[in-house]
């Protein structure tokens, strides 16, 4: 490579935060250690490419198929723990991992290519995609090893409420939801994690654009954010992605999901209330089927 390339999505992150441009000033370095150290001869990046992260194809001497993924090291990121689940599943649902190399300000990943790699929403339609994401779910939902402390998902869900609740404070009265939902909702949401009858390794964040067409199976997951939790949750971004779906039925769209993936449609219920109030502030959407969804 001769002229390091930045992905449109990366460069606009770091127009946008400072601490990213210093980072991204940083990534021919990071790089050029890195396809040093492992033997690799790397691409261009994939474009638009992530908000956060610096993606390639790589291939190694033996002529192996990889990506090399090198990600902004956020405090306490959801980013985190995405070698050691990918190291858990081992292939079974999500791309292998190779190698990992972690420094305080990246985490480097060396995972499996998928090929042709297109995303799942590209390729099948919406009710077809949902039952690709419900087999990958149930084929991801592993029992956490005591060896490794993932983060429980009740963590997550406190980070997300106490943000929202900054955000709601501040927000224009035009885009913030009814208060009497909101308290509802955000509670819902805190509360929701600690009523869980099971605790499964979660991907937290599957949709269509994190599920790639590959050879060794027809579909596997990308880019996991793994918390250990309530598996009701895990169909609920998937479903958030189905805009013209949630506005039509939000109620038989969590039914549908639930029953493909065989977890409880309540619960799959109260969560897909609780994140459409999480994610309510500017969008009308959300806060329409926040309203749908309410509790009596």
């Amino acid at each position: 490579m001769t002229a390091f390339p930045v992905p449109r999505y990366l460069a606009e992150t770091a127009r946008r935060d400072s601490s990213v441009q210093g980072w991204v000033a940083g990534l021919p370095a990071m790089v050029a250690d890195l396809a040093g150290r492992w033997s690799l001869q790397v691409g261009e990046p994939f474009q638009p490419g992530g908000q956060c992260s610096w993606t390639a194809p790589a291939t190694d001497p033996a002529g192996a198929a990889l990506v090399l993924k090198v990600a902004f090291r956020f405090p306490g990121g959801e980013e985190r723990d995405e070698a050691a689940g990918l190291r858990l599943w081992d292939g079974n649902g999500a791309v292998r991992l190779h190698a990992v190399r972690q420094s305080e300000s990246a985490h480097a990943l060396l995972i499996e290519r998928c090929t042709p790699g297109t995303p799942l929403g590209q390729v099948l339609p919406e009710p077809e995609q949902d039952q690709v994401v419900a087999r990958l779910l149930l084929q991801l939902w592993a029992q956490p090893p005591a060896a490794y402390p993932f983060r429980p998902l009740s963590q997550m869900c406190a980070a997300w409420a106490d943000e929202f609740e900054e955000q709601y404070a501040a927000a224009d009265a035009a885009d913030r939801i009814d208060q009497g939902l909101a308290s509802a909702g955000i509670a819902l949401f805190r509360a929701l994690p600690g009523t869980a009858n099971s605790q499964v390794l979660l991907c937290t964040d599957l949709h269509g654009d994190n599920i790639l067409a590959a050879q060794r199976a027809p579909w596997l997951v990308i880019d996991p954010k793994p918390y250990v939790g309530d598996p009701a949750y895990d169909v609920v971004q998937h479903m958030l992605n189905c805009e013209d779906r949630l506005a039509a039925d939000p109620a038989a769209l969590a039914q549908r999901m639930a029953g493909l993936a065989g977890i409880d449609p309540g619960r799959v219920l109260h969560w897909l209330f609780a994140r459409s109030v999480q994610e309510s502030i500017g969008s009308p959407l959300m806060r329409q089927v926040a309203g749908r969804l309410a509790p009596a």
